[in-house]
């Protein structure tokens, strides 16, 4: 059965939730530098996205299967999430799998990495030093996302340095206002679909 009281994460298992949560960074970088095709990374990533969404579904519906991997997954598990909402894992890695579909691979390598560095930054420093919040977010941790998806802008190449750095400004405010719908999902969709439509605008002015 699932948890049955539903608990706030303690500070270590927000820790070890962050590190898994970097840990995606394999997405988003192997993309790039192994040079793979949209539908060699789709090859990959979908199967394995797959897997973790049946453990998902396992937790909860009570499958024997979440059995298996309660005790690793358990301590990671947020208050909304033992309330019958999916992971972040599950968002992080199906939306992954979109993004790649949908954007061209520098814009979905970066969009990925903007969600998957700046949530662990958002989140601890929102955690340990906001003051000034709204729900659940945090202008502390939003100035931390901003920080972290700026300098990601600035040192991955091909897309353009403006419509990098202003996708970062949108992957900010989309994940400070991700009230309903899960920031893993919504940031990287959002900031992907800016800098793609920025891009082509950018594209067609300079051919005319």
């Amino acid at each position: 059965m699932a948890d049955p009281e539903p608990k706030e994460i303690s500070w270590s298992g927000e820790i070890l939730r962050k590190l898994t949560h970097l840990f995606a960074l394999v997405i988003p970088l192997g993309y790039y530098y192994l040079d793979l095709t949209r539908w060699q990374a789709l090859a990959i990533l979908v199967p394995i996205s797959i897997f973790i969404i049946t453990v998902d579904f396992s937790r909860l519906g009570g499958w024997p299967l979440w059995r298996l991997f309660r005790p690793l997954i358990a301590p990671m598990v947020r208050r909304d999430e033992l309330t019958g909402n999916f992971t972040g894992a599950t968002y992080i890695l199906a939306t992954a799998c979109l993004t790649i579909a949908l954007f061209a691979r520098p814009v979905a390598v970066l969009a990925l990495t903007f969600i998957i560095t700046g949530d662990p930054a958002s989140a601890m420093i929102g955690r340990r030093f906001g003051r000034h919040r709204l729900k659940n977010k945090s202008l502390e941790g939003s100035l931390a996302f901003l920080s972290v998806a700026l300098l990601v802008a600035l040192i991955i190449p091909e897309v353009p340095l403006v419509i990098g750095l202003t996708g970062a400004v949108v992957a900010t405010v989309t994940e400070g206002l991700s009230f309903r719908v899960d920031d893993n999902a919504s940031v990287p969709l959002l900031s992907g679909l800016y800098m793609t439509l920025c891009w082509r605008i950018l594209e067609f002015w300079q051919m005319g």
